[in-house]
């Protein structure tokens, strides 16, 4: 099969379309014949051997839409010819991965593949760090910094649909308004505006943060009382100087998480949590995805340049024949 693989820590060019083995599902797995793949900022970060060591010979690639092609042994809860999209640890830019079927969720026939794809990530590590870590309750004010991100546009519109109250930053007036049309109260250009002067009037209950640094200390002397910081990324670098005394005064707490490296139990509740609560709300239309652009498989390094500049508002997907 056609696959596209790191071939040594580097840049974009160090990812090469490769003829590899295909893969035999095991016990409880499911062989997907892959349509398309999102791609996500650890991708960047895995070919560059920031994740989990030496990336040499990896597949990259979180997250799969496509048809069911085989299933494993003991895997009966799908047949062949079922339309699903999945979580992945690894893999997906491939034209067949294996996946953990119970980390699949059913593709609606009316849904492009290119759009499925571009779902499982967001909604579960939206979903578990703001639902069920940070626990969101309705009319609380709920702050998303990079707004126009895969993780942004989805946290937007969850936000609003279970009540919360969303706010968002993002890098320019276009995002921004962008950020607004999906149900944001106000987003604020960070390039322009210190987001935590704008928002300090309105006052924050959960924060998802992906960008750390200096943001952390402005993230909590934004926070009410009781208020929960979730970290799933920092971009603006991982150390951060604080006030001690903001977190105790106003009984903070401050969390995050990594998804990939979560075992296949807690990926599995995990996705059926979602089945149940989120992806009922998606194949009814009442949060829609934002695909920003579509490559093929053989311009994966050119999707991971796009990625990089942060120029794209919402997902970019591979499409795969």
């Amino acid at each position: 099969m056609k696959a596209i693989v790191i071939t040594q820590p580097g840049d974009a060019d160090v990812l090469q379309l490769q003829d590899v083995p295909k893969p035999t599902p095991g016990p409880g797995q499911v062989l997907i014949h892959v349509k398309a793949a999102g791609l996500n900022r650890s991708d960047l970060l895995q070919r560059e051997g920031k994740y989990g060591g030496d990336p040499s010979g990896q597949i990259p690639g979180l997250e799969v839409a496509g048809i069911i092609e085989t299933c494993g042994p003991d895997a009966n809860h799908w047949l062949p010819g079922d339309a699903v999209c999945a979580l992945i640890a690894n893999g997906g830019y491939a034209e067949y991965v294996v996946v953990d079927e119970r980390h699949c969720l059913p593709v609606p026939s009316d849904m492009p593949m290119t759009e499925a794809a571009s779902w499982p990530e967001t909604l579960l590590t939206v979903w578990s760090n703001i639902f069920q870590s940070a626990a969101l309750r309705a009319g609380e004010h709920f702050l998303v910094h990079g707004g126009s991100s895969g993780i942004g546009i989805t946290a937007i519109q969850l936000a609003k649909a279970f009540g919360a109250v969303p706010f968002a930053t993002a890098g320019s007036n276009e995002k921004a308004a962008f950020c607004e049309s999906l149900g944001a109260i106000r987003c604020v250009n960070y390039k322009t505006h210190d987001f935590e002067a704008e928002l300090t009037s309105y006052g924050i209950d959960v924060v998802l943060d992906m960008v750390g640094g200096d943001y952390t200390a402005k993230n909590l002397r934004l926070m009410r009382t009781g208020g929960r910081l979730m970290f799933i990324n920092a971009m603006n670098g991982p150390k951060s100087e604080i006030n001690i005394m903001d977190i105790m005064t106003k009984r903070l707490i401050v969390s995050g998480s990594t998804l990939k490296p979560r075992d296949a139990v807690f990926k599995a509740q995990l996705t059926a949590d979602v089945a149940r609560h989120v992806w009922p709300l998606v194949t009814r239309g009442d949060i829609k995805p934002v695909i920003h652009a579509v490559f093929p498989l053989s311009e994966a390094a050119e999707a991971h340049r796009l990625m990089a500049s942060s120029e794209h508002t919402g997902k970019i997907i591979l499409a795969i024949s």
